[in-house]
This record gives structure tokens, C-alpha cells and sequence, in this order.
């Protein structure tokens, strides 16, 4: 197991509610480690299409002339939580962590905050 799978598989383990994890290289769209369930979620797929995501969102800061970086994207869904969490460090620009979970049983706010400790873990 590589030290991103790792950190990935810390994730699943230490959030509850966590269904599936991704890091994503959003200047390609290419997921560079997944961990989940592919029957209820192709990853692969979600890294891709969340990289539109936080691509359209980096450019309306831009276009707003916004300061600052994006902490975090969420996306509610009747059933599901997805986050979008851009790496800070300069090792990892470009990249991104999302987490999707089990609306039921996920505690967002621990949830976020778990994912923004674990951030600092992931040697890229």
C-alpha cells in the first residue's frame, strides 16, 4: 500500500460515515489514489468530474478578484456528503482530497476537521 492509500484508508477508518476517499490531481482530472466501494461509487469517475468543480470555482475567484484560498467545497446530496478539500502545501499544488459520506451517519463538521488533519500526513 503507497503512503497516499494509507492516508486514504486512515480516512475511511477514522471518519464515520466516510463511503469513499480520493486524491486527485485536478490538473488532469486523474484520481492518483482511490479507496471505496466501487459498487456504490466508480471514484475514478467523481475525481473527475469534481475536478470541473473546483476548476469553475478557482475561476470565479478569479474573475471576483477574490483573495484567499479555498478551504473546502461541499456538496449536499439527499443522501450523501461530498467534500473537496484542496491541498495547501506546496507539495501538494495541484491536488485535492474528496470524501464522500453516508449523510446518516457522517458528523460533518468532525468530519471536516479530521480531514483537515489528516492533510498535513500526506507526503506527495
Amino acid at each position: 500500500m503507497s503512503h497516499m492509500e494509507s492516508v486514504l484508508a486512515e480516512a475511511m477508518s477514522t471518519i464515520e460515515g466516510a463511503i469513499g476517499a480520493a486524491l486527485v490531481d485536478y490538473t488532469s482530472g486523474m484520481a492518483l489514489a482511490t479507496l471505496g466501494d466501487s459498487q456504490v461509487m466508480d471514484l475514478d469517475v467523481a475525481a473527475a468530474g469534481n475536478t470541473d468543480v473546483i476548476r469553475a470555482k478557482m475561476r470565479t475567484m478569479e474573475l471576483l478578484g477574490l483573495q484567499g484560498t479555498i478551504e473546502d467545497i461541499l456538496i449536499t446530496l439527499s443522501t450523501q456528503y461530498h467534500i473537496i478539500r484542496p491541498l495547501t502545501a506546496k507539495s501538494g499544488n495541484g491536488l485535492f482530497l474528496y470524501l464522500v459520506l453516508d449523510r446518516k451517519r457522517a458528523n460533518l463538521a468532525m468530519a471536516r476537521h479530521r480531514l483537515a488533519r489528516l492533510e498535513p500526513e500526506l507526503e506527495v
